[in-house]
């Protein structure tokens, strides 16, 4: 993951599965309502013309499968290599991989319910060794990409955090959104760390990344600035960034929200419309067998 392609490739994944779990979240909430809604680790994937319903979840399964081999294989030589820095990266993909491969089980064994909060522990220690990894990390993060891996740890706290309050209150709205919107933001962060950090059109100005030669050119992940506030600045333009894709995030949540309540009414009118008809007629039930009874007493 120290790498350009190794920040976005993950933080592109991360941002999408954040975007559609916020997506389907919201639509599951306005559909169900605050009574029946019930939150959910994964969703099944339904386009028209075609299902498949456990993508998601092969999809997690085989991409961290494939960044495992991609952490412990030292490319080109394809000679297997056992770095510190690596091994840390890969076993962030290891809970995954536990995640998602017991997760495909349960549903394929048709017993979600029954282990429904073991998927929600599993779930929860994927983000409390991310976080375990990103604080210990063996790499020493200083300067610009320390604070850049710091502000990071804030967003898993908060995965880790509403993760823990989703597995708890599976009936919810809140935590299920919170959990979504931040793995969405750590995609996006991540990103904008692979742009910030090793392209140098986007790097601070008065700060500079360095170029290794070995076999092909790699860049490496530190970041060296020409002053002291040079540097201080830099931190600053990254902590402002953080606050306006959080910003971004926001809006565009909010805008799905709006969006989808707004086909929710249109939906829900007709069931209130029967709920107050039936009413009326319950209430006018109720005069007739009064009236009935009223008359049998007179007579």
């Amino acid at each position: 993951m120290g790498t350009f392609v190794g920040h976005i490739v993950p933080g592109l994944t991360l941002a999408l599965l954040g975007l559609w779990h916020t997506f389907n979240t919201i639509k599951a909430y306005n559909l169900k309502g605050k009574t029946k809604f019930h939150s959910r680790f994964w969703y099944p994937f339904n386009i028209p013309f075609y299902s498949f319903k456990y993508l998601e979840l092969i999809l997690i399964f085989s991409f961290s499968i494939f960044a495992i081999v991609m952490q412990v294989l030292d490319f080109p030589l394809l000679k297997i290599s056992l770095k510190l820095d690596n091994l840390e990266h890969a076993t962030m993909f290891v809970h995954l991989v536990i995640y998602a491969g017991f997760t495909l089980a349960v549903e394929l064994m048709h017993s979600p319910e029954c282990l429904m909060g073991l998927t929600g522990i599993l779930a929860t220690t994927v983000f409390s060794q991310e976080l375990l990894l990103l604080h210990f990390h063996s790499a020493d993060h200083t300067g610009l990409e320390g604070h850049c891996h710091w502000l990071l740890q804030l967003i898993v706290v908060v995965s880790l955090t509403s993760c823990i309050a989703m597995t708890s209150f599976s009936s919810s709205f809140v935590p299920a959104i919170v959990l979504s919107i931040s793995v969405m933001f750590q995609g996006f962060w991540f990103i904008n760390m692979g742009l910030m950090l090793w392209v140098p059109q986007f790097v601070p100005k008065e700060c500079t990344t360095r170029l290794l030669e070995g076999g092909l050119k790699v860049m490496v992940s530190a970041v060296t600035c020409e002053t002291e506030e040079a540097g201080m600045r830099a931190k600053a333009l990254a902590t402002l960034e953080f606050s306006w894709l959080l910003a971004g995030i926001v809006i565009l949540t909010s805008f799905m929200s709006l969006m989808l309540s707004g086909k929710c009414v249109e939906r829900n009118r007709p069931s209130e419309y029967e709920q107050l008809h039936s009413s009326r007629s319950l209430d006018l039930g109720r005069i007739a067998m009064t009236t009935h009874e009223f008359l049998q007493v007179q007579s």
